[in-house]
Order: structure tokens, then sequence, then C-alpha cells
């Protein structure tokens, strides 16, 4: 009885072994596939070969941006696409980029954009945007060119009414 025992009670601690180091693999592996899927991300910003930083950023009915983070280089030419993969019409669920100059606090714009609705949301006179796209329903895309400014880290959002909130990121000058 005493050798059954013994037996069984190795048999666990060999199972038990083999078990931890197969879920150790497991988790190494599964480790290993999301770090792959993080550089296989691609970037929003392609550089061609004029050295124009081609930069697309889509969004959709759920008020996002698929990029929260754009890194350019000071000075350099840029051509901003915005493409709605939604549905909605731009009356409902309208989305823009807007680049803000350095220093500009975020609510306190959005608040003037709201009211600048035959403006596309951009408060007529304005000197606190860089750049900023149309307004763009489900289905549509417009393309913006500019020159990146000094270097900095600037914030860009959706100036629809109460969209800034989600639909906002780093703009970031090297």
């Amino acid at each position: 009885m005493k050798q059954i025992l013994i037996a069984v009670i190795s048999l666990f601690v060999l199972v038990s072994c083999g078990k931890s180091k197969k879920e150790d693999a497991v988790k190494e592996e599964i480790k290993a596939t999301k770090k792959v899927e993080k550089m296989a991300k691609p970037s929003a910003v392609t550089v061609d070969e004029n050295g124009v930083a081609n930069i697309l950023i889509t969004t959709n009915d759920v008020m996002k941006f698929n990029v929260k983070k754009i890194t350019i280089k000071v000075g350099q030419k840029i051509k901003l696409t915005l493409k709605h993969t939604g549905k909605l019409d731009k009356r409902i669920m309208g989305h823009n980029v807007v680049i803000l100059q350095k220093g500009v606090k975020l609510s306190t714009f959005a608040q003037k954009a709201a009211t600048s609705k035959e403006n596309d949301y951009i408060p007529e006179g304005t000197t606190d945007v860089i750049a900023h796209t149309k307004i763009i329903g489900g289905g549509e895309i417009t393309t913006i060119e500019f020159t990146a400014p000094e270097k900095g880290i600037y914030d860009f959002i959706c100036s629809f009414p109460a969209h800034f909130a989600m639909m906002k990121g780093k703009f970031i000058v090297e």
C-alpha cells in the first residue's frame, strides 16, 4: 500500500510539473504573439517618395478615432485624410479633425466650436487652430494639406458637439 501511495504522489508531482511547463510555454507564446501584433500595427503615418507625411485617420459611428498619437517632423508637408467608415449622416454623427495650437484648453475650444455649426464647428476667426478638415458623415472622405508647425505636442480633436471628450489624441512634432 505504501508503494502505491508513493507511486501516486510521484505521478501527481510529475504531471503537475509537466502541466506547469506547458502553461508557461503557452503564456510565453501568447506574450510573443501580442508583441508581434503590437509591432505589426500599421502606423497612421506613411512618408512618400517626396517626403510628404500621409496621415490616414478613420472614424465611425461610435465616436472613435483609430489613432491616438501621430508623430511627424518639424516643417514636414502633411496630407491628412479623414475617412468616416460609419453609416450615419453628418448632421447626426459628423466628424472632423482639428489640430489645435499649443496651450488651447480643449473644453473651452469645444464650447465655442459647438456654436459654430454653419462653419463646420470651427469658430469664425479663431487663432486656436493649426489645421482642420471639414465635417463628414458616414461613407465620406476628406483630405487637407498643411505644413507641420514648430516642435511640440499638440492636441487633435473632433469639434462636433460633445465629441471631443472621446475623440482626441496627440499630434507630436519632433
